[in-house]
């Protein structure tokens, strides 16, 4: 395991969880095609991801290329930015880019009658159940046209690789140096989970 991979599996699987849109990209005869898709990630009992569900707009002309040539690559980036010299002491540091990144071999498998459930999937896991939560039941009649055009897809994963790029290789005086000069930002934050081993637990979706 090296300096920059994530502890365990939990932690790609909180990873994926907190950035929903994930890239999903296809291959076939007429080369690479890619789109961006808020994706719901499925967690084993130890909190690695499992498969992702989603969903695409039927007018996306990857619909049928992706259906034709259904293994995909879903990639996630964080919170990532460029780390200056000028954020800290040391004498000869240089600069460098800090990242969080996962990569997901998968096999896709569209589930057309399931268009509405995936939005509402979707929505729930976003807006959450509490009082006051938004719901598609606001959009009356105009919720079954819009799930009228949209298919449903699960994506089983097959194989998958992660890199957390987040200043693991610091010193304790340099590490605390860039986080001050970052700030609240959220590259800070997923610094800060990444230095500490009591990390907050997987959210809920």
């Amino acid at each position: 395991m090296g300096v920059f991979s994530p502890r365990d599996a939990a932690d790609v699987g909180r990873f994926v969880r907190e950035e929903v849109l994930g890239l999903v990209t296809t291959h076939d005869e007429h080369g690479y095609i890619a789109t961006p898709l808020p994706l719901l990630a499925e967690l084993d009992e130890h909190g690695a991801v499992r498969g992702f569900v989603g969903h695409f707009a039927l007018a996306n002309r990857h619909v049928a290329r992706a259906q034709a040539a259904p293994r995909a690559q879903v990639t996630f980036l964080g919170p990532h930015g460029y780390i200056s010299p000028g954020m800290v002491s040391a004498p000869g540091w240089g600069p460098t880019w800090n990242y969080r990144f996962a990569q997901f071999e998968v096999e896709l498998e569209f589930e057309p009658a399931r268009g509405g459930e995936a939005i509402v999937e979707l929505v729930t896991a976003m807006e959450g159940e509490g009082t006051g939560a938004w719901t598609v039941a606001r959009m009356g009649e105009r919720f079954e046209v819009l799930a009228k055009h949209v298919i449903a897809f699960r994506a089983s994963v097959t194989g998958a690789t992660a890199q957390f790029k987040l200043g693991q290789d610091e010193t304790p005086q340099t590490f605390a140096e860039i986080l001050d000069a970052l700030g609240e930002a959220p590259l800070a934050r997923a610094m800060r989970d990444q230095r500490d081993v009591g990390a907050s637990a997987i959210p809920s979706l």
